[in-house]
């Protein structure tokens, strides 16, 4: 493990920046045609390996950006991160949740019914009742257009 965080570390000082996203599905094409780097997902909770790797970059002032599923496990897992690594919330607010419900629904993609219990976002108060108004969840692929186009404007 040793061995593995000094090569982490090394990895990380080439940037000042870690963008951190909660799902794999989809990212890695987009990501290496727009120069992303470095990029962690996590796939769901981020456990001891991905944390591991997180506290490397953090360790040496690196920021951090977050997004995730819009739905009160991925809303969770967002607050875990954003307060463990002073993330910034990326596209994590309530305009963009309307925004990418509404569009999902103009675009025909079936939607998913939100359940659970309501968890409050620390970063925008309005957030978890416009979810709850609207009662639909997100998975993180709904924003990955916007994500991507973010990312290709930083390289």
């Amino acid at each position: 493990m040793l061995r593995l965080k000094g090569q982490i570390a090394g990895y990380f000082h080439r940037r000042a920046v870690c963008t951190v996203s909660e799902q794999v599905a989809g990212w890695r094409v987009p990501a290496e045609a727009a120069g992303v780097q470095p990029l962690v997902c996590t796939s769901g909770s981020a456990g001891t390996v991905v944390l591991t790797l997180l506290d490397s970059p953090a360790a040496t002032g690196y920021s951090f950006t977050y997004h995730g599923d819009f739905d009160w496990p991925g809303i969770t897992l967002a607050i875990s991160t954003i307060r463990r690594y002073e993330a910034l919330p990326w596209h994590m607010g309530t305009a963009d949740y309307e925004h990418l419900a509404a569009r999902s629904q103009a675009e025909g993609i079936p939607q998913l019914m939100l359940d659970g219990e309501p968890v409050s976002a620390g970063w925008d108060p309005d957030f978890a009742p416009a979810m709850t108004a609207l009662g639909v969840a997100l998975h993180e692929e709904a924003a990955l257009d916007l994500l991507v186009a973010d990312l290709s404007r930083l390289t």
